[in-house]
């Protein structure tokens, strides 16, 4: 079942890459008592995702934090040295924070999952974004396509701030 507006995201555990190594980040030290925008992407390097949903959350960073948001995080269905590795390709460490779902735990414990088996790529992330204060969804965007970027683009988050 998917997570609704005014729902907890459940207890989770992402992974992060750096310089000096990989690491592991809790939600709660993600989200409590942090107003937080997380827009997840079917899978770093894809075209959409490279070309069209990530730079507008780069494009648009100081805007979304002048609106009072602690930070901004990206979630894939992707290894965590593949998120390391898309962060430094598109400019992006210190930034925003690239996480790791590598299993699509929380990614399914949301109820976010899609299936792109037709496509080889497995099961990996809808596209979207949310709006968390907290730990609780305030705002939450879902893409009809995972091909669009209109709905849980970061001007839709700018709107809704």
């Amino acid at each position: 079942m998917t997570i609704k507006v005014g729902e907890r995201l459940p207890d989770a555990r992402f992974k992060t890459k750096s310089d000096e190594g990989v690491s592991e980040i809790s939600s709660d030290a993600l989200f409590k008592g942090k107003k937080v925008v997380l827009f997840a992407v079917p899978g770093a390097f894809t075209p959409t995702c490279s070309m069209n949903h990530l730079p507008g959350y780069l494009e648009n960073r100081d805007a979304i934090l002048a609106k009072g948001v602690d930070s901004i995080v990206v979630v894939a269905v992707n290894d965590p040295h593949v998120m390391g590795a898309w962060a430094k390709a598109t400019n992006g460490e210190g930034k925003i924070q690239y996480l790791s779902d590598g299993n699509a735990t929380f990614t399914k414990d949301v109820g976010l999952e899609i299936d792109l088996g037709a496509g080889n790529m497995g099961v990996r992330s809808k596209r979207y974004s949310m709006l968390i204060e907290d730990g609780v969804v305030k705002q939450l965007n879902i893409e009809e396509s995972p091909g669009q970027t209109v709905t849980s683009s970061a001007a839709t988050i700018l709107e809704q701030l």
